[in-house]
């Protein structure tokens, strides 16, 4: 027996912005200072990235939210995304919600308390008796800490748990000159991505299948990439030595898990990367 991955499926954000547009938003009397103007210029308008999916219905923001109000959006957009991608996985697996022992869900764009695996577990209309994991605090990495702790829920009867991430970015956005919040403003979106999955017999060429897990935590780094409260909103902190930490540390892991299978990096033909940017990945 093993751990399997029965579905996957994403869900988006309801308006789609293009970086023109964000440009507009963010500088639309073309008053901020030069050094601001100019990164938010080449981010937005000379970048790679052509458009993000936003939680946001109205002009983009037609006054400053509050915090309140931000958590609002967070509470409708969020809900929203991890259901859609939910029903989506579900659809694919083509199993009948009965068979959901389990949800958990990581985010770290807002706080709730219930948390969102009590509205999923209401829009999908499961049992009281469905096992709830809320993650949080975990940053935009906890896709995995959730896959570990969902395939732990796994045991053989024939159930499944559903895993689910999701960001609501829009609701953490902050002014500020600080280059880590420019950034921040420029690249990150709204969107949810929900899998199913079980203890199953392997069938050759068929699921994917989880085998193993590993991780790492370096809190002398924790100052270079985190959230902080200013104002009483989230502002996020986000260093120009994060590629390189990333690199390192994805290094140390990556190989201790590798070794305790015989392999090497040389081994593995595909990798899927969590992508900060281009030179994340360079």
């Amino acid at each position: 027996m093993s751990t399997v991955l029965h579905a996957l499926a994403t869900s988006n954000a309801s308006r789609y912005v293009s970086q023109e547009e964000a440009w507009a938003y963010l500088d639309p009397e073309g008053t901020l200072p030069p050094e601001q103007a100019q990164l938010y210029r080449k981010v937005l308008l000379e970048g790679p990235i052509q458009g993000r999916y936003i939680g946001v219905e109205h002009d983009l923001y037609d006054h400053e939210l509050t915090q309140d109000e931000l958590i609002e959006q967070f509470t409708a957009e969020g809900q929203k995304m991890a259901a859609k991608a939910s029903q989506k996985a579900v659809e694919k697996a083509g199993v009948g919600l009965e068979r959901i022992k389990a949800v958990v869900v990581n985010t770290c764009t807002g706080y709730l308390c219930p948390g969102l695996s009590s509205y999923l577990v209401e829009a999908l209309k499961l049992p009281d008796d469905t096992g709830v994991f809320d993650l949080m605090g975990m940053g935009c990495g906890a896709a995995l800490p959730n896959l570990l702790c969902a395939s732990r829920l796994c045991d053989g009867d024939g159930r499944l748990v559903l895993s689910v991430a999701v960001e609501v970015c829009s609701a953490t956005i902050f002014r500020s000159p600080d280059p880590g919040c420019i950034i921040s403003n420029c690249i990150f979106g709204d969107g949810a991505a929900a899998v199913l999955i079980g203890r199953d017999n392997p069938t050759p060429g068929g699921r994917l299948r989880l085998v193993d897990f590993e991780s790492g935590i370096f809190p002398q780094h924790r100052e270079q990439l985190r959230y902080v409260s200013d104002g009483g909103k989230l502002r996020n902190v986000l260093s120009r030595r994060v590629p390189v930490i990333g690199a390192n540390t994805v290094s140390l892991v990556a190989e201790r898990l590798l070794k305790r299978h015989g392999l090497g990096i040389g081994d593995i033909d595909f990798w899927a990367i969590h992508p900060g940017g281009t030179l994340v990945l360079e």
